[in-house]
């Protein structure tokens, strides 16, 4: 239709990518049946069968986001580079490129997604596309068709093929009107942003896609993730990034959210370390298709007294951006991941000491941090 085809050209400058096992993708439990854009018989491609001993044959759709690097790193140290097909719609640094495989990908072209999984024989997905929460609040049209048009592509590929998929959900899944202390896998979820809707919405088309067509779908409820490696976006957790690189600039950090407001976060590690580990679990183990993962939950404040021990004299203020704040005053405060930690082992490894330890060990130490050390 000519609205997806401009908006597919809009979102080569606005798309952005979120930030989200040994064995192959097997035939899932539940035999598959018609998916909606089941290919003929007679088609110009023919099937593989892996064995449980192959590696999986790995595309990341989104990769130049926050995830998808770091992504593609740890499954090509587990697999083997060759294994690990990083693709988006941007273009790649040299780094990225020459790192290993990479492709252009648009989601919102089924016939070149299609070719692609079909040349590549490709046996995981990782779907990172998405137009996150304050470029789609910008851009609703844009983010309805990236975020849900894009997905419905994406599990209709998936379902034909036999892949195991991963979609990432969010911490904006939730909204004002559910229990934020702790929040449950299983409760009442009413988000208030574009983005928040479409997460509920591939949460629940993947779920059904499972039931439906036997698709063999999981996914994560991240928190705030926080890496060294990504810029500040805009973000309403983005706070979180954004005080280290000012503690370290100019010792001094102005934060557009209240001192008090408790939010989940997890360091980049954590996180990357959970979804490998949900993908590489076995199905008979999984009670629900989308979890929860937690690490830790702090204020601005508390994280700003942390970092004071590695910068003394950093100075921190407060300018409430009302946006913002509405946004995460409608999210959890805490995560119940109590599931995800009893069916496949969950266990994080780093809390906030350890963040900002790490986090300032990444980012090079200045004369103020030298000093405190």
């Amino acid at each position: 239709m000519p609205i997806v085809r401009n908006l597919g050209r809009a979102a080569s400058q606005l798309l952005q990518s979120s930030g989200c096992g040994c064995g192959v993708s097997l035939v899932p439990a539940r035999a598959i049946g018609v998916s909606p854009r089941q290919v003929a018989s007679d088609a110009s491609f023919h099937s593989v069968t892996f064995s449980e001993s192959d590696h999986p044959r790995v595309l990341i759709t989104g990769g130049l986001g926050q995830l998808g690097v770091g992504l593609a790193k740890l499954l090509r140290k587990r697999f083997g580079k060759n294994n690990v097909i990083l693709s988006d719609i941007r273009k790649p640094a040299d780094n990225v490129f020459y790192s290993g495989p990479f492709i252009f990908a648009d989601i919102l072209d089924y016939k070149n997604l299609r070719e692609i999984v079909v040349n590549n024989r490709i046996t995981w997905l990782f779907h990172y596309s998405a137009l996150l929460s304050a470029v789609g609040e910008a851009n609703v049209p844009l983010a309805r068709a990236v975020n849900i048009t894009g997905l419905h592509n994406i599990l209709d590929i998936a379902a034909e093929h036999n892949l195991r998929l991963f979609v990432p959900s969010t911490i904006g899944a939730f909204g004002p009107t559910s229990p934020r202390d702790p929040t449950p896998d299983l409760c009442i979820q009413r988000p208030r942003t574009i983005y928040g809707v479409s997460k509920v919405h591939a949460e629940l088309m993947g779920e059904y896609y499972h039931y439906r067509y036997g698709l063999d779908f999981r996914c994560l409820r991240y928190p705030g993730i926080i890496s060294a490696d990504s810029q500040p976006g805009g973000g309403t957790t983005d706070y979180a990034v954004q005080i280290f690189h000012d503690a370290i600039k100019t010792g001094k950090f102005k934060c557009y959210l209240r001192p008090d407001t408790r939010l989940p976060m997890m360091y980049i590690d954590d996180c990357l370390k959970a979804t490998l580990e949900v993908m590489e679990a076995p199905a008979e183990a999984l009670t629900m298709r989308t979890y929860n993962i937690s690490a830790m939950s702090f204020t601005p404040e508390e994280l700003a007294q942390e970092v004071q021990k590695y910068v003394p004299e950093l100075q921190v203020t407060y300018n409430v951006d009302q946006v913002r704040q509405a946004i995460a005053d409608s999210w959890p405060m805490n995560f119940d991941d109590s599931n995800a930690r009893r069916d496949w082992g969950w266990k994080h490894d780093y809390d906030l000491p350890e963040l900002v330890t790490t986090m300032f060990s990444y980012l090079g130490s200045d004369s103020r941090i030298a000093q405190a050390n």
